[in-house]
C-alpha cells in the first residue's frame, strides 16, 4: 500500500441503549464534522434497545454526508426483506448506506424465533454469503432507468428493466425481482469483521469494507494481505477492498501514557484490540500504522461515546488533518465516494443502454 493511500476512518456510536434519536443524532453530526467516513450502530438480537437500521433511518435526513452503516442479522430472517430494509437506508440517506453483517449464533436468540435450533458458525456465515450474494443480485434486479412514473399513459416500470434473478442457494431461494428500486449507490456498502475463520471467507468474496482485530502492525499488514490476495482468488480486484483496523479506544485520562503498543492491552470480551491513552498518541499510532502499509485505516469503537468521539473528532482527528494526513471534508455524496469506491455495473442491464449514474438531489 502506498504510503500516500488515502486513510479511511469510521467509529461506532451505539453504547447503552438510548430511546432519544437526537442522542444519535448528536453523534452522527459529530462524526460528520470531522469528515469520518462512516459511523455504525450494533445490534444484536440479545441487544435491549432500538433497531439499529430503523435508528440510522431515521437519523439519515439530520445528516448530510457520513455515512450510515447499522448491523442487520442474517439469522433467522428473509434476505428479501433484509435486501429491502438495506435498499431502503441507501434511499433515505441519499446514497450513503452501508450494511454491517451480523449472524446469531446462540440458543437464546434462536428461542426468540422458534423456527431452527443455533447452529454452528461456519453454517451461519455459509448463509450470511448467501444472503450477500441474494442481496446484491435483488439490487441489480431494476435497472437504474427502470422506472418511467408516465402519468399520461399510467405506466410505473419498463418491464423489461425488470428482471427475475431465481437465487438458489443451500439454505434458501428468491426469485425476485426487488420491490425496491434499485438503490443510488448501486449496492449499498457491505461491512464484514473477517479477522479470520468463516467470516473471512465471506469478506474476501462479499464485503467492501473488512473489519479485523490485531495487536501489532505487522498482524494486521498480514491480514490485510490475505484477504486481497482471497478476493483475488474470486475474481475481484483487491484495490476495491477496504480493510480497517477495528480498535476499541478509552480516552477517559488524556493524560494517560498508552499502551506500549498494544500487546498489553486487556483483552475485551469481544476479543477485539484495545486503546488506552491520549488523543494525540492515539493520532500518533493510526500514522505508523497506515503509514506503514498495515492498513486502510481505522473503525473506532469508544468506551464512552459521549465522551470519547468527541475527543477522537477534536483531538484526534483534529490533529490528522492539521498534518495533512486525513482530509477535512467529504470528497463527495455518497459512501463508496467517500471510501473511493466505484459504483457497481448492474449485471442483468445490457451495455448499450446502462446508466453508470442515477442523479442525486
Amino acid at each position: 500500500m502506498s504510503a500516500t493511500a488515502p486513510l479511511h476512518l469510521a467509529a461506532e456510536i451505539g453504547g447503552p441503549p438510548r430511546y432519544d434519536p437526537g442522542h444519535y443524532i448528536g453523534l452522527a453530526r459529530l462524526a460528520e464534522r470531522g469528515a469520518l467516513d462512516f459511523v455504525t450502530l450494533g445490534d444484536s438480537f440479545l441487544r435491549p434497545g432500538p433497531d439499529a437500521l430503523a435508528v440510522l433511518a431515521r437519523v439519515a435526513p439530520a445528516t448530510r454526508r457520513i455515512g450510515l452503516v447499522p448491523t442487520v442479522t442474517t439469522t433467522h430472517t428473509e434476505p428479501f426483506h433484509v435486501s429491502s430494509a438495506v435498499a431502503t437506508l441507501d434511499w433515505v440517506s441519499r446514497g450513503r448506506a452501508g450494511w454491517y453483517v451480523g449472524v446469531s449464533t446462540t440458543g437464546a436468540e434462536a428461542r426468540l424465533f422458534g423456527r431452527r435450533p443455533a447452529a454452528p458458525a461456519d453454517e451461519l456465515w455459509r448463509e450470511a454469503g448467501e444472503v450477500a450474494d441474494a442481496g446484491a443480485r435483488l439490487w441489480d434486479s431494476w435497472e437504474d432507468d427502470a422506472e418511467i412514473r408516465d402519468t399520461a399513459t399510467g405506466r410505473f416500470v419498463d418491464r423489461d428493466k425488470l428482471h427475475r434473478i431465481d437465487f438458489e442457494g443451500a439454505f434458501f431461494s428468491v426469485r425476485g425481482p426487488a420491490i425496491v428500486p434499485r438503490p443510488p449507490q448501486g449496492h449499498p456498502v457491505t461491512v464484514v469483521d473477517g479477522t479470520g475463520g468463516p467470516a473471512a471467507r465471506v469478506a474476501a468474496r462479499h464485503a467492501d469494507v473488512v473489519l479485523v482485530r490485531a495487536t501489532a502492525p505487522e498482524r494486521a499488514a498480514a491480514i490485510r494481505a490475505e484477504l486481497r490476495r482471497r478476493a483475488a482468488a474470486h475474481g475481484r480486484d483487491p484495490d476495491a477492498l477496504r480493510v480497517l483496523v477495528a480498535l476499541t479506544v478509552d480516552l477517559g485520562d488524556i493524560e494517560t501514557t498508552p499502551e506500549p503498543g498494544l500487546e498489553s492491552g486487556p483483552p475485551l470480551a469481544a476479543g477485539g484490540s484495545y486503546y488506552r491513552g491520549g488523543p494525540v498518541d492515539l493520532a500518533e499510532l493510526i500514522t505508523r500504522w497506515h503509514r506503514g502499509g498495515a492498513a486502510d485505516g481505522f473503525h473506532l469503537t469508544p468506551i464512552t461515546p459521549g465522551r470519547d468521539l468527541e475527543r477522537i473528532v477534536n483531538g484526534t482527528v483534529a490533529l490528522l488533518q492539521h498534518r495533512g494526513l486525513f482530509r477535512t471534508f467529504h470528497p463527495g455524496g455518497t459512501l463508496r465516494e467517500h471510501l473511493g469506491l466505484a459504483r457497481p455495473a448492474n449485471r442483468y442491464a445490457r451495455a448499450d443502454r446502462y446508466v453508470p449514474e442515477r442523479g442525486r438531489a
